[in-house]
């Protein structure tokens, strides 16, 4: 007989299980942590104490009643085993914290561990990556992901383990003093529970599955809507957003009700189970005592073996459900850790040279998808000290050129050097700690404009912040605020204005301390006024510098050493301003229609 598809998704579910597990025992079993190593042994055995002790509770119960049975002592009062009875329950309790408190260490290691590699994984894959999804579901696969890893943790080895255990040691105990019939019976039941709960949480997974799409994409469309607020309102679009995180909600509700319906009926099943199980042991234990087999303690025993028994069995269907919705959830997570990095430092890769760093574009190609070709054969040269500009209509690939020197992409064939090196062969993070970036759209950490200056180089001095916010003509209007450098910019900086905003970057870039400065249409957005202001810090800034100015507007760039003129993916023209208006082509065609505008 052929495997079905369901077949094959359940063991490629179970596959991924198993994989889960073992990556989070390595979390569990640290390599270079003795401490927590003895951590884990020290709670298994405090575990194993409660467990052995939890098993003789109800034969000291049974000894006790025994006790008051006996005619000639009923007015004995078997003051130790009542003693002993309240010292074997106190010592469970204290044997359980204990465990707890020595293994919380080596759950919240293993849990801050994997959050903190997830994020630093998350910072290292491409640009690519991040513009093809959504932050709101990417902060949800986190949340759910860290919140299973305690819970798998602590439930797999604290109650799953423990529970067979235990069963194990009741059967054991039930068989030696009695008959192999209420083994048997245990068996039976364990078994019919077991396949049940199995069975029915595989069919549950698929609304726990529904249940998180639907909540990521619900938080991914608030978080989104909240972030575009001024959008949400220039539109009118109210309606428009609570019918879209709405229609998430609505997805959400139906899986839920599914889930819980499913979850309900498994609950049922399983109590029916149980209460079957233990009333056949009942009536076989009353039996015993009317023929005069077994005491009334015997009879106790076994009642109390039962419900001790089936009571961490109950549980045991809640950590199933729990631990494969976690598994779940975990896998998720695990998913992002196992993308490999599109942009990775070569083995060989080098720190960058000590001479001038010049750049250079040679005959670079690139595309974001095979379809459509951006750069076809771009080169120029960028001497050290230069101010160069790039300029050209949309879509030519300005901004793409950016990018590529940031290296957030490589490219498809060509080279682009710096210092004469391939930046292939450099240390990403050198690379990068030498050019200083002013985008067009400047984004601003919801925190101080203190802490966003200092962004740039973090831990820098006061004096160094100031100094920098003088060069970028903002230290000025910073100090006439009322809380100065510890004014909060808002939400992506929104209580700044545009221009304010442009100041605070260009500040944090000088920070930087870089060698290489890239203005990307830094002033395309600001009106008349603001730009000139800007644009007189940037030429004052940019005389200590290798500058790169991609730019919308001619009448910025006009005075750069350099000219560039982008179009359809090549360069067009190259020179001078004046060499340029004298070549009558793309670039004077541009400069007279923005002039008649």
């Amino acid at each position: 007989m052929r495997p079905t598809s369901h077949d094959t998704e359940q063991n490629l579910r179970k596959t991924q299980h198993s994989k889960t597990i073992r990556e989070l025992g390595g979390y569990l079993w640290p390599k270079k942590r003795s401490d927590l190593k003895t951590r884990v042994i020290l709670a298994l055995l405090f575990l194993a104490a409660a467990k052995v002790l939890n098993i003789y509770i109800p034969y000291l119960l049974k000894l006790t009643i025994d006790d008051f049975s006996v005619k000639e002592q009923i007015m004995v009062l078997p003051l130790a085993l009542i003693i002993s009875y309240g010292l074997a329950k106190l010592g469970v309790t204290l044997f359980n914290e204990i465990r707890d408190l020595i293994f919380v260490r080596v759950v919240q290691h293993a849990q801050r561990t994997i959050s903190l590699l997830t994020f630093k994984h998350l910072h290292n894959l491409s640009l690519d990556f991040h513009l093809s999804r959504q932050t709101g579901g990417l902060s949800r696969v986190i949340e759910r992901g860290t919140r299973g890893i305690q819970f798998v943790l602590r439930f797999l080895t604290f109650n799953i383990l423990p529970t067979f255990i235990e069963l194990a040691l009741v059967t054991a105990v039930l068989v030696y003093n009695f008959d192999f019939t209420y083994a048997l019976v245990i068996l039976v039941t364990i078994i019919c529970y077991i396949s049940v709960t199995l069975l029915v949480t595989e069919w549950r997974l698929k609304f726990r599955k529904t249940m998180n799409a639907k909540e990521s994409k619900a938080s991914t469309s608030a978080i989104d809507s909240l972030i575009n607020y001024e959008t949400v309102k220039y539109f009118g679009n109210e309606e428009h957003e609570y019918r879209r995180f709405d229609d998430s909600l609505a997805g959400y509700e139906k899986a839920a009700i599914q889930s819980q319906f499913s979850l309900s009926l498994l609950n049922i099943l399983q109590t029916f189970i149980i209460c079957t199980g233990l009333v056949i042991i009942m009536i076989k234990a009353g039996k015993g005592v009317v023929d005069q087999t077994m005491t009334i303690g015997d009879f106790v025993l076994v009642n109390t073996y039962m419900l001790q028994l089936y009571l961490p069995l109950g549980f045991l269907g809640f950590v199933y459900r729990e631990v494969k919705n976690s598994l779940v959830d975990m896998e998720k997570m695990f998913e992002l850790i196992r993308i490999n990095p599109d942009i990775i430092d070569s083995k060989k890769a080098t720190k960058l040279p000590e001479t001038a760093l010049d750049i250079e574009f040679k005959n670079v190609h690139f595309s974001y998808n095979p379809e459509r070709e951006i750069l076809k054969g771009v080169s120029f040269r960028v001497s050290a000290g230069k101010n160069i500009a790039i300029v050209g209509p949309s879509g030519a690939g300005k901004s793409t050129i950016s990018r590529l020197l940031f290296r957030f992409y490589d490219v498809s064939s060509g080279h682009i050097t710096i210092g004469g090196k391939d930046i292939r062969q450099l240390k990403q993070k050198l690379l990068r700690s030498q050019i200083g970036v002013v985008p067009q759209d400047t984004v601003l950490f919801n925190d101080s404009i203190g802490y966003n200056i200092n962004y740039g180089h973090p831990d820098s001095p006061q004096t160094d912040i100031e100094e920098v916010a003088r060069l970028a003509q903002i230290h000025n209007f910073i100090i006439k605020l009322p809380d100065g450098y510890n004014t909060e910019v808002g939400e992506r900086g929104l209580k700044l204005s545009g221009g304010e905003k442009q100041r605070v970057s260009i500040a944090r870039a000088l920070l930087k301390r870089p060698q290489i400065l890239l203005f990307d249409e830094a002033t395309s957005s600001l009106d008349t006024h603001t730009e000139k202001e800007i644009l007189t810090a940037f030429k004052e800034i940019a005389k200590n510098y290798t500058t790169i100015t991609i730019a919308h507007r001619l009448s910025t760039i006009a005075d750069s050493d350099e000219i560039i003129v982008l179009n359809d993916g090549k360069v067009e023209e190259q020179g001078n301003h004046q060499t340029l208006m004298e070549l009558d082509g793309t670039y004077r065609s541009m400069w007279d229609s923005q002039s008649r505008e």
